[in-house]
């Protein structure tokens, strides 16, 4: 059930990273795996500030969303250079 979630929370974090973002987008499941790569990095920022690990399928996804975003940028910044 834990990947299911993995999955699930990668998928909704990329589609949200894609609207906050407002790009062309990497597809589907690209998508998916920045949203699963941001939750990582959401989670040890959100460790290394002394955030609550554990909070629920809503905490999850913001968290994801945030590193998602993060990631996306620094994509999106060595791309151009």
């Amino acid at each position: 059930m834990g990947i299911l979630m993995w999955i699930l929370v990668g998928l909704v974090a990329g589609w949200l990273t894609g609207k906050i973002m407002k790009g062309s987008g990497y597809g589907f499941f690209v998508d998916i795996l920045l949203g699963i790569a941001g939750a990582l990095v959401g989670g040890f920022i959100a460790n290394h500030l002394g955030l609550d690990a554990h909070g629920g399928f809503l905490y999850s996804t913001l968290i994801a969303v945030g590193g998602a975003v993060i990631l996306v940028a620094i994509l999106r910044l060595l791309k151009r250079a």
